[in-house]
């Protein structure tokens, strides 16, 4: 194998398959059949997750005027029963990152209480309620809609907590009898529970639709295999037919003998192997029969002493043929990934205008803070990806690669380096609270990307487990021509230790899900700002403009605008707006897509971790969020809301 050859294998792309996929490029360019205008019928709006609405009736001349038009409480009086005695947070609330779905004036909504409700769009008045059986709730960041077929109905699909996967009749909330036993779909099956049927095994976001085909990822826990008490069960995705319930295909996220990729794991280190699953959101390009699968790392995500390998298919964009799961090719965003930064965002689907040609075009981004933007068909960089050279750690047994890909364009989406130069300096009170923070614990500070996790010594990298860009993605307006996130600078204590019984962990009372922060102000420790939007060019990969995101209260006046980090995503529209909630300051914002300006604000009654969400209802625009707060960036727990702003 040549250099070249060499090279282009190690990023990973599939060339045997390119000769066919080059025939599906004469296709259309589109990502998927576009939705009815006034609707919102999947987590993305679009199976090409571009998350765009064509609604103009909210624009930036009137955006001013916005208010609260109607709330939905998720947690009702029954709810309330029904956890007692098993309340998590404040009051017995629960997070939730659910993105509501709306189709023909109906939106269906999926609760942290164990209930999936039908309301009128308009008003919120409930339509119907589904109760889920034995305590179980919904997977927390939505539900999936079917159009039916035949004498099957339309249909809102779902994953659950204890690993099953409902279908229920879209107009009357009722289990669809033909599907799996009496509407249910025991997803824990032996050939994924391969350490056990009693592990864990969940579904923590919404399915994805193609045609007939209900596809699915996988959840269960991080750590040593996935679990304290040891291996957890496969991340492979599968793929089951809407009408019955039954099993079509598997895509094996770790590759058996055989296989495409299975090589890159040393020994037997593919036996058992958990992690390597799809926790966040799929996208598929309808018109060509493409899913886009992210992967999330293996497990454990935070050392790989025994898993020697880049380890394919951990943190990766899988493109696979959507009838059948068959591989077509791959990126490998991180290899051998020991900093946790899967790649969950949801694969964005557009169109690139570039050198007189229009190339269809999928984007990842992820934690590490990174966007590649390849050519959606055949797996080719569309701006550029190089190898380059990264720090070898000091990790007993550990496998370092010694290069990690990075993008020639775009640059960095947030700042991906953190020195003693760049640690917060602004208000004298938490500049001092930082550089203490750094020199009592002796921190290894990251000044350069990709800084391994020290042995007994605290690691600090920018972005963290939580920095960068994390689940939600990013949104696109195709006639602007630009793709928005926001992002979070927000940084991550990490150490190894050795255990008793030889094995090593990410461990101390600085490591695990502290944030390098101070915990009782939720004042991060890293550069301002906080948090930003960001907007990119899709047609020569350059930054657009990037907007501070996010105030601190508590500061004094003058220096509140410091961004704040957040969870939950943007969405644009036909009028030329973006809008995002996701900081921990419980705004809900308005942003001119063109330029970046701010032009609304309204405050939350808790911080709207989820996707907004955009729709039409008997002639009028509305514009919701679910707002809850939530532990993941340290904020409580505060509120059980579903907001929708209207015009008056």
């Amino acid at each position: 194998m040549d250099a070249n050859n060499s090279f282009r294998a190690r990023r990973g792309f599939n060339w045997t398959s390119l000769g066919v996929l080059a025939a599906c490029a004469a296709l259309g360019t589109t990502a998927a059949a576009a939705p009815a205008p006034a609707d919102w019928p999947s987590v993305g709006r679009d199976q090409g997750g571009q998350r765009h609405s064509p609604l103009t009736q909210i624009s930036p001349a009137n955006v001013g005027q916005l208010k609260e038009a109607w709330v939905y409480h998720m947690q009702t009086d029954a709810a309330k029963a029904a956890t007692a005695g098993r309340r998590s947070g404040s009051a017995g609330l629960r997070v939730s990152e659910s993105i509501p779905l709306v189709i023909g004036g109906t939106m269906y909504l999926g609760t942290p209480y164990g209930r999936v409700v039908a309301l009128e769009a308009a008003t919120g008045k409930e339509k119907w309620v589904f109760e889920i059986p034995d305590g179980d709730t919904p997977s927390v960041r939505g539900v999936e809609y079917w159009k039916g077929e035949g004498k099957h109905p339309a249909s809102i699909v779902f994953g659950t907590r204890m690993g099953r996967m409902y279908s229920i009749n879209a107009a009357t909330g009722k289990p669809n009898a033909a599907f799996g036993e009496a509407g249910v779909v025991n997803l824990k099956t032996p050939e994924v529970m391969q350490t056990g049927m009693d592990k864990p095994y969940f579904l923590p976001s919404p399915p994805i639709v193609f045609k007939n085909l209900i596809i699915t990822g996988a959840g269960m826990g991080e750590g040593p295999g996935g679990l304290a008490s040891g291996p957890g069960p496969r991340g492979d995705t599968r793929a089951w037919d809407a009408r019955t319930g039954k099993l079509v295909w598997t895509f094996h996220s770790v590759p058996k003998p055989g296989e495409f990729g299975h090589d890159t794991w040393g020994g037997d280190s593919w036996k058992n192997r958990s992690g390597v699953n799809v926790w966040g959101h799929m996208t598929v390009d309808a018109e060509r029969g493409i899913v886009y699968m992210p992967f999330g790392a293996p497990n454990n995500d935070r050392q790989g002493v025994d898993r020697p390998g880049d380890n394919l298919f951990g943190t990766s964009l899988v493109a696979a043929d959507a009838n059948t799961g068959k591989y077509l090719w791959h990126f490998q965003v991180v290899h051998h990934d020991i900093w946790d930064w899967d790649t969950q965002s949801p694969p964005t689907l557009f169109d690139v205008k570039k050198d007189g040609k229009v190339i269809p075009a999928v984007a990842t981004v992820n934690k590490n803070a990174l966007m590649f933007i390849f050519n959606r068909v055949t797996g080719e960089p569309i701006f550029g990806v190089e190898e380059r050279p990264v720090p070898k750690g000091d990790v007993p047994g550990e496998h370092y690669s010694p290069t990690q890909p990075f993008p020639v364009l775009p640059e960095p989406l947030s700042q991906n380096t953190l020195s003693r130069n760049n640690l917060y300096k602004d208000t004298p009170e938490h500049k001092e609270y930082c550089e203490k923070l750094v020199d009592d614990n002796n921190m290894l500070l990251g000044e350069v990307p990709y800084t391994p996790i020290a042995f007994n010594r605290y690691t600090v990298n920018l972005p963290g487990t939580q920095g960068g860009v994390n689940y939600y993605g990013g949104t696109v307006d195709p006639k602007l021509g630009l793709f928005v996130v926001n992002v979070n600078n927000l940084a991550q204590p990490m150490r190894m230790v050795l255990n008793p019984d030889g094995s090593i962990q990410n461990a101390g009372p600085l490591a695990g899900t502290r944030r390098f922060w101070n915990p009782e102000t939720r004042l991060p420790c890293g550069p301002t700002p906080w948090g930003q939007l960001v907007a990119v060019d899709i047609n020569t990969g350059k930054i657009a403009w990037r907007s501070t995101l996010g105030v601190t209260d508590d500061f004094p006046e003058g220096k509140q605008n410091t961004g704040r980090p957040g969870l939950g995503g943007a969405i644009t529209t036909a009028s030329g707006l973006t809008f995002v909630a996701a900081t921990d300051d419980a705004r809900f914002r308005g942003f001119e897509t063109k330029t970046g300006k701010e032009v609304w604000a309204a405050k939350l009654p808790a911080s709207g971790y989820a996707t907004p969400v955009t729709y039409q209802a008997k002639g009028k625009q509305y514009l919701a969020v679910v707002a809850t707060g939530g532990s993941q960036v340290g904020a409580p727990l505060l509120s059980d809301s579903l907001v929708v702003y209207s015009l008056p």
